[in-house]
């Protein structure tokens, strides 16, 4: 875990992204909440432990104030080679996951999504820019400011504390 050193940080709520139907969903839905976003993948070696405990986390916080955005993202070792469908289906299915799944996107590179280059916009010290793999995780209070950044093999109920921190429970 990492915190973001910005000067006037720019809220999130001002980026749109797709839904898995390709349709645009503006983040200024989510004003308000606290917004855990991961980029996600099927057949990555951190997708049981990760998915669970999203799961486990979502369902104790979603009426707190909590959302939990997934990205689907195959750029790293071809872990996420379906369709939006063909990964909600398989999300849903194996894992009942209650929580948004998005359009496939990039999180780095030329193509890379501009919700992935704003939350990497942050000053971020060793993680550099790049997302590393998938389920790398970033926290973002309720006023839409980026708190914090973790690497893809923290386990998503370390980040709880965090978590209950921003939504005020002790």
């Amino acid at each position: 875990m990492t915190s973001q050193l910005m000067q006037d940080p720019q809220p999130i709520y001002e980026l749109s992204v797709k839904d898995e139907k390709g349709n645009d969903v503006s983040l200024g839905e989510y004003r308000g909440k606290v917004l855990l976003i991961v980029n996600v993948a099927s057949k990555c070696g951190l997708t049981n432990s990760n998915y669970t405990e999203l799961n486990q986390l979502y369902e104790r916080y979603k009426d707190k104030g909590l959302e939990i955005l997934a990205f689907p993202c195959n750029q790293f070792g071809n872990e996420e080679p379906g369709t939006n469908n063909e990964i909600k289906e398989f999300v849903c299915t194996r894992f009942k996951s209650e929580f948004p799944i998005f359009d496939k996107i990039e999180v780095n590179g030329e193509k890379e999504a501009s919700l992935y280059k704003f939350l990497k916009s942050g000053k971020w010290g060793m993680f550099k820019d790049d997302i590393q793999w998938n389920f790398a995780k970033f926290l973002v209070d309720q006023n839409g400011v980026i708190i914090n950044r973790y690497y893809p093999t923290t386990s998503p109920l370390t980040i709880e504390g965090d978590m209950k921190k921003l939504l005020g429970i002790s």
